[in-house]
């Protein structure tokens, strides 16, 4: 019996650990961090004053506690939806292979090349990269092609009279899973309005998730770079090539 209350009690230690700091992490990561650490810190202080038998205090801490957590459910709640939304796509036992380290060069250099061809001739694309999270709901929106990933298929993808350049491409491995695929655009107020379509669908994938997203601008020809909910705008091919090996590099 002792066994089993240990082992009980273990378990129990394990999961609240593991459920706090997904919580914290993705918190972490959001406009909310800071009302996060504000009802921590009322956690700890209505603790202090019921264990010392502040009855007042603790009374008037309790009614507070308890209009701040209904207050963060309404106010962020795009930030929960966005954190469910993320909790269903998440991959809990059968992660996605690691790329090899050949594979991996070969990836980033026929992505590299694609938009190399496109900026200066001012082919808009959109180019998302599977890592942990699953982009399945994505590809399911757009043409299915399963095929092996390639600078010249990109290029056929994203030339102004196909059919499918107007929406997002989606790799997986060394695969492109499909083309003409719909992406969810940000509805980040501070977002600027320099921004077109593309970059706000980028955004907003990678919001909804941990994809690395390459865009090309249709307008300037500029490569961007969005990823963990942030876009690096005027990108060149060398910091391209380097940041998109470190972010899909997997231990």
């Amino acid at each position: 019996m002792g066994n089993a209350t240990f082992w009980r009690t273990i378990m129990e230690i394990a999961i609240l650990w593991y459920v706090i700091y997904h919580v914290l992490a993705f918190f972490e990561k959001t406009r909310a961090r800071n009302v996060l650490r504000g009802l921590i810190l009322l956690i700890i202080i209505f603790f202090i004053f019921h264990k010392i038998g502040l009855t007042t205090l603790d009374w008037i801490m309790g009614r507070i506690f308890a209009i701040s957590v209904i207050g963060v459910f309404i106010i962020f709640q795009p930030e929960l939806r966005q954190g469910l939304a993320r909790l269903g796509r998440e991959r809990w036992f059968l992660k996605p292979p690691a790329l090899k380290e050949e594979e991996l060069d070969n990836l980033v250099k026929y992505v590299v090349r694609a938009v190399e061809e496109f900026s200066p001739k001012k082919i808009g694309a959109l180019i998302a990269i599977e890592r942990d999270d699953t982009l399945k709901a994505y590809s399911d929106t757009g043409l299915q092609l399963d095929a092996w990933v390639s600078d010249e298929l990109l290029e056929a993808i994203f030339m102004h009279l196909s059919p499918l350049h107007d929406g997002g491409v989606t790799i997986s491995g060394m695969r492109i899973i499909a083309a003409g695929c719909l992406f969810p655009l940000s509805d980040n107020p501070k977002l600027s309005r320099s921004y077109g379509t593309r970059h706000r669908a980028a955004l907003g994938l990678v919001e909804d998730s941990d994809a690395v997203v390459v865009i090309v601008s249709e307008e300037t020809g500029r490569i961007s770079l969005a990823v963990e909910g942030h876009i690096i705008n005027d990108i060149n091919k060398d910091e391209l090539s380097r940041t998109l090996k470190n972010l899909l590099l997997q231990e």
